[in-house]
């Protein structure tokens, strides 16, 4: 896969933004996000835009959010190296061990930067497959479709959690924190407008997503 030529550093977690589904009503879609976004109300934003698709907005939704945790994560991976973050962590209580069901079907304890890697690769391998992210017009979606969508949530939703705990004063120092924020926003209000992430998973950053959601 083609990177940024960003040096070896980046490799595997700075990734080419994908686009949205082609085929699809994606990329009119993502005109409605970008509009709806750039008049600055993220609860506007995430909703469901009548007579639209749920799964094609989920899936539009799905490749945007992937794209704004790696290119965040991206700015990060020169400090988020296996010494200085050797498990995958969010606080001393909430540490992230990596399955995927396939290759690797016991959780194993990897460093931080290891398990974003597994975790894009394993995204971008369901954003490729067409039999879950179809890029056809008018191709149904599988019947488990919102199911993987809650899993890749899920799974970003700790990405955030990492790099808030451990990464948020390197944040700060590269004056990121705005725009951290504000994707962490819109995440949060977009996964708790079609109830993606379970309560529970939220924890590490409870304080946090409930400031947000009774702004």
């Amino acid at each position: 896969m083609s990177l940024f030529g960003l040096g070896s550093r980046n490799q595997k977690t700075f990734r080419p933004k994908k686009s949205a589904p082609s085929g699809s009503k994606g990329a009119q879609l993502q005109k409605h996000i970008d509009a709806t976004l750039g008049s600055g109300n993220l609860r506007e934003a995430v909703r469901l835009p009548p007579g639209e698709d749920i799964n094609e907005w989920l899936a539009v939704n799905t490749v945007d959010f992937f794209n704004q945790v790696n290119i965040l994560y991206g700015t990060l991976t020169e400090f988020c190296t296996p010494s200085n973050c050797p498990t995958m962590t969010a606080g001393p209580k909430y540490e992230y061990r990596w399955a995927d069901g396939i290759t690797i079907k016991k959780p194993i304890e990897v460093s931080a930067p290891k398990y974003v890697e597994y975790l894009m690769d394993w995204i971008e391998v369901q954003l490729d497959d067409e039999s879950i992210f179809p890029q056809k017009l008018g191709a149904p979606f599988p019947p488990n479709f919102q199911d993987v969508v809650k899993t890749i949530f899920k799974r970003l939703f700790r990405v955030y959690a990492h790099i808030y705990h451990t990464h948020f004063q390197k944040i700060v120092s590269l004056k990121e924190e705005a725009h951290l924020n504000t994707c962490f926003k819109h995440f949060v209000l977009f996964t708790w407008e079609f109830r993606l992430i379970d309560k529970g998973e939220l924890a590490p950053l409870y304080d946090l997503v409930e400031s947000i959601l009774q702004l």
